[in-house]
C-alpha cells in the first residue's frame, strides 16, 4: 500500500464531518487501487457522489491519482469532470483513455463542456470538442465566441421552448414526445413568432393546472431575460437579489439561444466571494491547496514584493525620528502597538467595503453615510484604546506624558484606519480597479506611516 493511503488508515472520523470524505473509505480505495482490485474499487465508488470523487481525486498524490483513473477506466462519470478545480483538471484529462473521455463529455450538459474546456489548452480542448455529437459540438464552440465570464459561458443550450399561444395539454403532450428534454430545467419558456421569450411557467404549476389554461395565464412573475454578453458576476448577482430559479439568454436581436439554471449561477456567486477573499489576502484566485510549489511560489511573490515596498516606506518615516527614538527607548517598544491597531482597524473597515462593493450595497447614494460611521466608530474605538494605553503608558514607563502620546496616536491612527479602509476600495472601484486585489497594500500602507508619523511626532513635540 502506498504511504499516502497508510496515513488514512488509523483516523478516526469526527462525528461532526457527515460530508466529508470518510478516510477508511478512502484507504480502502487506495488499497484496492493498489491490489489492482478493479471490481472492490468500482464497489466503493459506487455510493460516492461525483463531487466526492472530485474531492477524492483532487486530495490523492498524482502517482495515486493516475492509477485509480486508468483502473476505474470506462466507470468514470463526466459529471466527476466538472467538479474538478480547474488545477489538476487538465492531468485528469489527459490522463483518460480516450474512449472513456468521449463517453464522460457526451453526458454533460453543454454549459457544463463549456465550463470544462474553455479555460484547456487547445489540443485538449480539441480532444474533447471531438468527442461530442456534431450539433453539441456547435452548441458549445458557438457559447465558445462569446467573451469569457458572459451570460453565454454560462447558460445550457438545451431548453424546452413553447410558443405563447399554447394551452397546458399542449404543452405537456410536447414534453412527453420530445426526446431530448434536458436533464434537469424549472421553467417552460413562452416564445413569440420571433422566439423571442416573454414569459415562463413554472413546472409546478404547469402540472396543476387544466389542459386547457392558457400558458399565457400562469405565467410567473418577475420574469427576466440576460443578454449573451452580460458578465456573469451580474447575472449571478440578480439571481441573488430577485430570487430567480432560472432565466433565458438572448441574443442582441432578443432572440431565444440558452437558459442559465440557479445552480449555475451560485457557483459563480460562490467563485465571486472565494476570488473576494483571496485577493484580500494577495493571492491569486487560481490558487488551489493542489498547486505546486513553483506555481504557489509565481503568484504570491508580486504581492509580498509589493509589501516589502510599503514595509520600507513606513521605514523611511521612522528614520526620520532615529534622534527621537534614540533619546526615548521606550517609543521603539510602543510603536508597533500603534500601528498594529490602525493596520487590523483598517482591515476591517476595508474587508465590509469591498465585500459591500461587491453586492453593490455601497453606492454613491449612501457611501458618505458609511464613510462617516467608519470614522466615527475609528474614533470611538481610538479614544477607548487611547484610555486603556495612556493607562499601560504611565505604569509601564511611569510617564504620564508618553501616555498622552500613545493616546493621542491611537486616536488619530484609528480614525484614519476606518477613513481609509472604506475611501480606498470606493476609489479604486470607481477608476476600474478591483478593490479587492489593490486595497489591502493600500491601507497598510497608510495605517503604518501616519501611526508611526503621529506618534513619533507626537513625542518629539510633547517629551523633548
Amino acid at each position: 500500500m502506498s504511504d499516502q493511503s497508510e496515513e488514512f488508515v488509523d483516523v478516526e472520523r469526527p462525528e461532526d464531518d457527515s460530508y466529508t470524505l470518510d478516510r477508511h473509505t478512502i484507504a480502502a480505495i487506495l488499497q484496492s487501487v493498489d491490489t489492482a482490485d478493479r471490481n472492490r474499487l468500482v464497489e466503493l465508488m459506487e455510493p460516492l457522489h461525483a463531487a466526492d470523487i472530485a474531492d477524492l481525486l483532487e486530495q490523492i498524490n498524482s502517482y495515486d491519482r493516475d492509477r485509480l483513473i486508468h483502473l476505474y477506466g470506462k466507470e468514470f462519470d463526466g459529471e466527476i469532470l466538472s467538479e474538478l478545480g480547474e488545477s489538476i483538471r487538465e492531468e485528469v484529462i489527459a490522463a483518460l483513455n480516450p474512449e472513456v473521455l468521449a463517453d464522460a463529455v457526451r453526458e454533460l450538459d453543454s454549459d457544463d463542456v463549456v465550463d470544462l474546456v474553455e479555460y484547456l489548452e487547445d489540443e485538449q480542448q480539441e480532444t474533447i470538442l471531438d468527442a461530442l455529437e456534431d450539433s453539441d459540438r456547435v452548441a458549445v464552440e458557438q457559447a465558445l465566441s462569446y467573451p469569457e465570464e458572459s451570460a453565454a459561458r454560462l447558460m445550457q443550450r438545451e431548453v424546452v421552448a413553447t410558443p405563447e399561444f399554447w394551452n397546458v395539454g399542449q404543452a405537456i403532450d410536447y414534453m412527453r414526445e420530445r426526446a431530448d428534454l434536458p436533464e434537469q430545467f424549472y421553467h417552460v419558456i413562452l416564445v413569440d413568432p420571433r422566439f423571442k421569450p416573454v414569459g415562463h411557467v413554472m413546472l409546478g404549476k404547469l402540472m396543476a393546472s387544466p389542459r386547457r389554461m392558457l400558458l399565457s395565464e400562469i405565467t410567473e412573475p418577475g420574469f427576466r431575460t440576460f443578454n449573451a454578453t452580460v458578465d456573469e458576476g451580474d447575472v449571478a448577482y440578480a439571481f441573488n437579489q430577485y430570487h430567480l430559479i432560472s432565466a433565458p439568454v438572448v441574443d442582441d436581436n432578443d432572440r431565444l439561444v440558452g437558459v442559465i439554471t440557479i445552480d449555475d449561477a451560485m457557483i459563480v456567486l460562490d467563485e465571486e466571494h472565494d476570488e473576494d477573499i483571496l485577493r484580500l489576502a494577495g493571492v491569486s484566485e487560481e490558487s488551489s491547496l493542489t498547486d505546486r510549489v513553483i506555481e504557489t511560489t509565481k503568484r504570491r511573490f508580486p504581492w509580498l514584493a509589493v509589501n516589502l515596498v510599503t514595509a520600507i516606506l513606513a521605514s523611511l518615516v521612522i528614520a526620520q525620528f532615529e534622534a527621537t527614538i534614540a533619546q526615548f527607548v521606550a517609543l521603539a517598544v510602543l510603536m508597533p502597538i500603534v500601528a498594529s491597531m490602525g493596520g487590523n482597524a483598517g482591515t476591517q473597515s476595508l474587508t465590509v467595503a469591498v465585500r459591500s462593493i461587491a453586492t453593490k450595497d455601497l453606492t454613491g447614494a449612501n457611501v458618505w453615510r458609511v464613510i462617516r460611521r467608519e470614522s466615527l466608530v475609528g474614533l470611538v474605538n481610538g479614544v477607548i484604546f487611547a484610555v486603556v494605553m495612556a493607562v499601560v503608558g504611565t505604569l509601564w514607563f511611569g510617564s504620564p506624558m508618553l501616555g498622552a502620546v500613545i493616546a493621542a496616536a491611537m486616536v488619530i491612527n484609528l480614525v484614519i484606519a476606518g477613513l481609509a479602509g472604506t475611501v480606498i476600495p470606493v476609489v479604486l472601484e470607481r477608476i476600474g480597479v478591483d478593490p479587492a486585489l489593490a486595497s489591502g497594500a493600500f491601507v497598510t500602507t497608510v495605517t503604518d506611516i501616519v501611526g508611526f508619523f503621529a506618534f513619533l511626532g507626537l513625542a518629539g513635540v510633547m517629551l523633548f
